[in-house]
């Protein structure tokens, strides 16, 4: 036998930037330097992503019921599924229909990042009726990565700047109820859970399949620089590749978190600016 195995398979379906280094053009890379398959699935094409001056679009989504149909006909089955952005309520349920599809086939492992906002806004795009069929998309996901403002966005909790143990606890209940088991609030800086001044913080939340136990854990990482963009999609990616490879959900966080701080520092040393996100390609090794 070789010392190699088949590598399971996981659905990336996000937007695709090509340049700027965000969403499935990170995506890519990194869930294949885990030795996991990533087949993308685009919710919307950028030149670049809209953090620069200008940008080219095309939006994906009539297209994506016949690209999606098309896998669903030719049987097609995945270890996972990792949805990123969603730029249209309309896709949503497209969305939807696959999942349920790929559940109803074996696929075992479902993760969401709920993208809608950030800073304590909901992005220019995000209507009401978009965040209510998010929540009803949460409702089939196993793990969920919102920063702390998709997390209030989710659950109609006030957003704030600080946040103590027992009000996050509070608020992963009410994303639990949602229906995902693991939950991982991205986001959260400075005193933030007692995190020091120079860290973030990721608040995570696992539930037994009972749903008679919550634990619950904040793992703080040094701050390594200003944030950037595409880091939450570098931190899904890792996340969902570890799940299909049956990988400790604390243990995957915490690498994830390790990973981003590398890439910040070394991005902030070689004076890359901010608007092209991190060097990852320098690190791709300590993924695998």
């Amino acid at each position: 036998m070789p010392p190699y195995r088949i590598p399971p398979k996981i659905a990336v379906i996000n937007s695709f930037a090509g340049y700027g280094r965000c969403s499935t053009t990170e995506a890519l890379p990194i869930i294949s330097a885990m030795k996991v398959q990533a087949c993308p699935v685009p919710t919307s094409i950028f030149s670049n992503h809209t953090g620069f001056s200008t940008h080219y679009s095309v939006d994906f989504t009539e297209e994506m019921s016949g690209y999606l149909n098309q896998w669903n006909a030719l049987g097609l089955v995945f270890d996972g599924i990792y949805c990123g952005f969603l730029g249209k309520k309309e896709q949503i349920p497209i969305v939807s229909d696959f999942i349920c599809a790929q559940k109803n086939r074996g696929c075992s492992m479902i993760l969401l990042d709920p993208v809608m906002g950030d800073h304590g806004k909901a992005y220019r795009t995000i209507k009401a009726d978009h965040c209510s069929a998010l929540k009803d998309l949460a409702r089939l996901a196993d793990i969920i990565t919102p920063n702390i403002t998709e997390a209030c966005l989710l659950t109609g909790t006030p957003y704030k700047d600080c946040w103590q143990e027992d009000e996050l606890q509070r608020l992963c209940q009410s994303l639990h109820a949602l229906g995902p088991e693991k939950i991982v609030i991205t986001g959260l800086h400075g005193q933030s859970a007692g995190a020091g001044d120079d860290s973030f913080l990721n608040f995570i939340s696992i539930r037994q399949p009972s749903g008679s136990f919550i634990k619950t854990a904040g793992i703080v990482a040094p701050s390594a620089g200003p944030s950037r963009h595409g880091t939450g999609d570098i931190f899904a990616s890792v996340v969902a590749a570890d799940a299909v490879l049956g990988n400790d959900f604390p243990t995957s966080v915490k690498k994830a978190a390790g990973f981003i701080s590398t890439c910040i520092r070394a991005s902030q040393e070689l004076g890359i600016p901010e608007c092209e996100g991190v060097c990852f390609e320098n690190f791709l090794d300590r993924l695998s």
